[in-house]
């Protein structure tokens, strides 16, 4: 059996709006998921909170306090998505590594497994619960404890590149390349903390352009048109 984790980041969410959620865009997530969920492939997802926080570039804001607010917003994100993805027919859990009253369920690995394996879609909102941490390095952890075959990196971009193609049309896209060559060359697939669990786990990763067609589900069974980083 298959096991995946999805990254989404929050502003995917948002569609052309950039804030808040567009529905049109979480549906046609929703559709994606709904389709490998069918065909067995055991499915969990992470949302970064971009599209409500972006803390971390406000000097007016203790550190500690602006991640606070920024692992809510993950939190909201995945509750909305969750609630999309019912409509669909699809059955939900999301996880916090906190309390969040009744909203969510405390996280526990054996319970994320026990409903991964009941065909579930299950959520881990909140990151690592701590400060100091990002989101990828929520993203890798989860994996980890998941035991995840492969984590999925949905980007505004097609994949690794050498250079931004947003402003070197020249840019050469990586087809296949090593963690160690990511933080060698600064790429920025992931942060540096992620980086170094994912090479000491032995944790792949796929990197492709979410889009509205069938990107997910393309990436779900190892076939992309992106960027795959190996250990």
């Amino acid at each position: 059996m298959r096991r995946v984790l999805l990254k989404l980041s929050g502003e995917a969410l948002a569609g052309e709006k950039r804030t808040g959620f567009d529905e049109a865009t979480v549906l046609g997530v929703a559709r994606q998921v709904k389709t490998i969920v069918d065909e067995g492939i055991e499915t969990a997802i992470v949302i970064g909170g971009g599209n409500f926080w972006r803390g971390r570039s406000s000097g007016a804001i203790e550190r500690t306090h602006a991640d606070q607010i920024g692992m809510l917003a993950t939190v909201m994100n995945c509750i909305y998505t969750s609630e999309i993805f019912r409509s669909l027919g699809m059955q939900t859990v999301v996880m916090t590594p906190f309390q969040v009253g009744s909203f969510t369920e405390l996280f526990s690995k054996d319970k994320a497994v026990e409903a991964l394996k009941a065909g579930k879609v299950v959520f881990f909102a909140g990151g690592t619960g701590h400060p100091y941490f990002s989101t990828d390095t929520g993203v890798v952890l989860r994996a980890i404890e998941m035991e995840a075959d492969e984590i999925l990196l949905a980007k505004a971009v097609d994949g690794v590149y050498d250079s931004d193609p947003n402003v070197n049309p020249d840019a050469k896209r990586f087809d296949t390349i090593t963690i160690d060559e990511v933080v060698a060359k600064g790429l920025g697939v992931v942060d540096g903390a992620a980086a170094v669990m994912a090479k000491e786990n032995r944790v792949s990763m796929l990197v492709f352009k979410l889009d509205g067609r069938d990107s997910i589900e393309r990436a779900a069974r190892g076939d992309i048109d992106g960027t795959r980083v190996t250990v």
